[in-house]
């Protein structure tokens, strides 16, 4: 096992599917006091709505369906984030479904707390780690990538 420290001020992504876009924005407005004191990164759409509705300041990536999973997911693989807030629609086809099981696959590996509900992403939020410093346990790859390749 890795250790990995997360800081006091925390490095969210925050990601919504468009059905749940006006969730997202509700909750970031109830926990904007939260939320402030952390960095903060969301997708295109999700990142101009969290900064006109809710008056957060938001580092935008492109679109989800253009790449924006995609550069998240670099940024979880690079250790630059420590949170994510993904709240998908699990009713509706993304014409992006495989940057979105990627994205979520990816938190899973690297141990980032990953919310993709509101009632989840409340726990998490309000949880006394969030107050402070928190080290998490990364599994050693190391012999993953050592391994013979077949063929």
């Amino acid at each position: 096992m890795k250790n990995r420290k997360i800081d006091k001020v925390k490095r969210i992504a925050l990601v919504a599917h468009d059905n749940r876009k006006k969730v997202l924005v509700e909750w970031s407005r109830f926990n904007k006091v939260i939320l402030e004191k952390h960095l903060l990164w969301a997708t295109g759409t999700t990142g101009a709505l969290l900064e006109k509705e809710v008056g957060l300041k938001v580092t935008s990536l492109v679109s989800g369906p253009l790449g924006g999973d995609s550069q998240i997911g670099a940024m979880i693989t690079e250790a630059k984030l420590d949170f994510l807030f993904f709240f998908w629609d699990p009713l509706a086809a993304q014409p992006h479904d495989t940057d979105v099981k990627a994205l979520l696959r990816l938190a899973v590996l690297w141990n980032i707390p990953m919310a993709c509900n509101r009632a989840t992403a409340d726990f998490l939020i309000s949880s006394s780690l969030m107050d402070g410093e928190y080290t998490r346990q990364i599994i050693d790859y190391s012999n993953h990538y050592n391994r013979p390749i077949a063929g």
